[in-house]
C-alpha cells in the first residue's frame, strides 16, 4: 500500500467507534475495511464493482458484494449502518447526487473523502500549460481518465449546504502523500478533503 494513504487511513480510523458495522463504498481491495477490523473490531462489509479487488478482499477476510454502487444501496434498510464510507470514489461516480443520498439514508454517520481539484499546483498546470493537469491524486491523461466528476473542497462544501445532512468535522491534508493537516486555505493549499456528515438530526460528533 503506498504511503500516500497512511494519513488519510488513519483519519477515518480515528472517526470510528469500537465494534461498529462499517459498509465501505469502492472498497477495493479490503485494505481500509481491514485496518479498521484490526485496529477498532469492527463488522465490515465493502462494496465493489472490480472482480479483481472483490477477490483480493476476500483472501483478507472481508466481505464484499460485487455490485455498481451508482445503482444505489436498495438491499440496505434505512440506518443500518453506523458508518458507511466512500473513501476516493466520489470523482469516479456517475451519480455522486444520488450516492450521497444513498449513503445518508443507510449510515447513521457517513465519511467522503476525495482529492482536491482545486489545490493551487493543479491551478498553476492549467493556467501556466493550458492543459488538464496530471499528478499523482490525478494520473490518467484526459482520454483514458476515469474521474468525471472532479470538484474541489469549496464545490463539495456548497454542494452539501443543499442536501439534507449535517456537517460534522472536516480535515483538510497536504504535504508530501498527504501526510499532515492544515486549517488556512484548504481550497488552495489541500490535496485532499476527509468529511464526516450525518443525515440524522440527534447524532453528534
Amino acid at each position: 500500500m503506498s504511503k500516500w494513504f497512511y494519513r488519510n487511513y488513519d483519519i477515518i480510523c480515528s472517526l470510528i467507534d469500537e465494534k461498529a458495522s462499517v459498509l465501505d463504498l469502492g472498497c477495493g481491495d479490503g485494505q481500509l475495511l481491514q485496518d479498521l477490523k484490526k485496529d477498532k473490531n469492527i463488522r465490515p462489509l465493502g462494496i465493489e464493482i472490480n472482480e479483481e479487488y472483490v477477490v483480493r478482499a476476500c483472501e483478507k477476510g472481508i466481505p464484499v458484494i460485487q455490485s455498481d454502487i451508482d445503482f444505489g444501496l436498495k438491499e440496505f434498510k434505512n440506518d443500518s449502518w453506523d458508518y458507511v464510507i466512500l473513501n476516493r470514489t466520489l470523482h469516479v461516480l456517475k451519480k455522486p447526487d444520488y450516492v450521497l443520498q444513498e449513503m445518508l439514508r443507510v449510515g447513521k454517520k457517513v465519511i467522503i473523502s476525495f482529492p482536491n481539484f482545486g489545490f493551487w499546483k493543479l491551478r498553476f498546470c492549467f493556467l501556466l500549460k493550458g492543459k488538464m493537469p496530471v499528478s499523482k491524486e490525478f494520473s490518467y491523461p484526459w482520454y483514458s481518465t476515469p474521474n468525471i466528476h472532479l470538484c474541489t473542497i469549496k464545490d463539495f462544501v456548497e454542494f452539501i449546504k443543499n442536501k439534507d445532512c449535517k456537517l460534522l468535522d472536516a480535515f483538510y491534508l497536504c504535504g508530501r502523500d498527504a501526510n499532515f493537516i492544515i486549517s488556512s486555505f484548504p481550497n488552495l493549499l489541500a490535496t485532499e478533503a476527509v468529511f464526516l456528515l450525518t443525515g440524522k438530526k440527534d447524532v453528534y460528533s
